[in-house]
This record gives C-alpha cells, structure tokens and sequence, in this order.
C-alpha cells in the first residue's frame, strides 16, 4: 500500500496536531499511543475509496474524514480497554492499566471531541458526517450493551452475532468509506455501494478476529480462548453448535460459568475445532469478502480499486 503512503502521512501528522495541548501528561501519552499506531486500515480505505471514485484526486476533507475515523476508532478502544479490563493492546500497557480507568476514559473523550473538531473543520460536508459518526456512536453503544446482555445469558444467536459485530466494527467501516465518497462529491449510488461494500469489509474483518481466537498463538499477541473468557459466543463456537446441536446447552453453560470455571475452556475450544466450528465461520467469512468485492464490481479500474479488491481478499489470510 506504499502508493498511499504520502498520504497517509497526512493523516498522521493531521491526528498529531489535533491532539497537541499545553498539559505535559496529555501529550506524553497521546505521543506514546501514537508510536504504536495499528494498521491504520479505516485511513487507508478513506483514502483508496476517495481516489478510485474521483479518478485519483482525493480532497483535503478526505484527510480530515479519515482522521477522524481513526480518532474515534481509537477513542473507542480507550473505552473498550476500561470495559474489559485489559492490560496490553498491539503488545503494550494500556492507558489503563499505567493510569487507571478514569484517566483512559477521560483520554477516549478528548480523542473522540477531535474526531468531531476535524469533521467541523470540512470545507462543505460537516453536517452530514458529523451525523454519519453519530449514527456509528449510538451503534458503538447498543453493540456493546447487546453483548454484555447476551454474553450474562449465554443466549447468542447468529443473528444476535452480526447485530453485535455490524455495531462495534462494521459500523465504522461504512461511516469511513461513505464520508471518504462524500469528501469527493460522489453520487448517492456510488455512497451506497462504497458503504455496503465497507460494512461486509468490517463483518469480515471481526469474523476473522474471531476465528483467531480459537486458531491464534500467544506469539501475535491474540492467545487462544480470550473471548470465551469474556463469555462471547462468536461465530466459530455458533457454527460448532450448529453443527453438533445436541450439546448446545450444555456448552452456551460452560461459556456462562467460564469466570468461575476455566477449566472448561479447553474443552469448549476441542469441541469447536472436532464440529469443524472454524471452518463454518471460514465459509461464511468467504461468503462476506466476495459479496464485498461485488460491490465495487463497477468501479472503474484503477490501482486503488485493485487494492479495495486486495484487501477484502487479504481479510482471509490475515494472521494478525
């Protein structure tokens, strides 16, 4: 993706500015999530949907947009880290677990109020991002508390699943690629195409978290079984039961009092991989990716184009 670099450097040094402030603690551990910047995907598709639409003239407002996708995105991973108590993100201590939960909180605020300032900041766009990125806040919220509620019952369904996921990841996926088309001017068929086939990016790309955590290593800092310890019934534990029904409450149980016995993990993860649980969810995560790729079908071909393709693609392989 070298060929965006340039501008993703933009939204780096973009991100950079927006969070400077005269509080020494602030910039200090702004400075430190900032060494450690993840893989930057929201930016990179902003910038790669913006140019395959205009023909390769992305705007200032894309920069702005796609900065203000990973400001909230990381806003909300500073909230996520105080909900579920974690102590390393990308291999490093968590603002939580150096300086509590209430400065963590406190810090996804101050990311998530610049998100907005650079939206406001658009030359023509500000009112109708600015409500996009809201719609992505309420969706950020009813995901988490349907899980929370789910996760008390052990009652997941596959429906219940994508309900979750579209919310806490899919959701911003489409409001990035439908502000980036917006920042270029782009028709409201050509929105809708860019966000659909953004929100099935976003299904596949947590899909595929969730087959790591019954297939990953400690190595890439994912070890097996964390979700199952938070009570989370994903899809390739969906798919196990679905495949063996007969042992469907007797497990959903075992996920239930997993906190109280994690001796069951073992077990839970075993039954999963002997009812072929990760290949279902392998299946379905293809079944996202090509109807992804479908949607930009029609897009003139380009070298961005060609990378929107790629990356859906890569979503299956990914191991991190």
């Amino acid at each position: 993706m070298a060929f965006v670099g340039a501008d993703l450097e933009k939204v780096k040094a973009l991100i950079r500015s927006s969070l400077k402030s005269d509080i020494s603690l602030l910039n200090y551990t702004n400075e430190s999530i900032l060494s450690h910047p993840g893989k930057m995907v929201r930016p990179t598709l902003a910038i790669l949907i913006a140019r395959a639409i205009s023909g390769g003239n992305e705007t200032e407002d894309t920069i702005r947009f796609a900065a203000a996708s990973e400001l909230l995105h990381n806003a909300t991973l500073l909230h996520d880290d105080v909900a579920d108590n974690s102590s390393t993100r990308r291999g490093q201590p968590t603002v939580m677990s150096l300086l509590g939960g209430r400065a963590s909180v406190l810090l996804g605020d101050y990311w998530l109020v610049k998100a907005m300032d650079n939206i406001l900041d658009s030359s023509s766009f500000a009112e109708e991002v600015i409500r996009l990125y809201a719609k992505t806040l309420s969706d950020l919220a009813e995901g988490e508390l349907l899980q929370l509620q789910k996760a008390s019952g052990g009652d997941t369904t596959e429906e219940d699943y994508y309900r979750i996921i579209y919310s806490k990841t899919a959701s911003l996926f489409e409001a990035t690629a439908i502000s980036a088309a917006i920042s270029v001017g782009a028709s409201s068929s050509c929105r809708e195409k860019v966000g659909e086939y953004s929100r099935l990016l976003g299904i596949a790309f947590q899909i595929k978290d969730d087959i790591m955590d019954y297939t990953a290593d400690a190595s890439i800092g994912k070890p097996v079984g964390h979700d199952l310890l938070e009570q989370k019934i994903t899809l390739p534990l969906l798919g196990a039961l679905k495949n063996c029904p007969s042992k469907d409450a007797e497990i959903r149980q075992k996920v239930v009092c997993i906190s109280g016995h994690p001796e069951g993990l073992a077990e839970i993860v075993n039954f999963v991989k002997e009812n072929d649980g990760v290949g279902y969810a392998e299946a379905r995560l293809q079944e996202f990716i090509d109807r992804a790729v479908d949607q930009i079908s029609d897009t003139p071909d380009c070298q961005s184009k060609d990378s929107l393709i790629w990356i859906a693609k890569y979503m299956a392989n990914r191991k991190m």
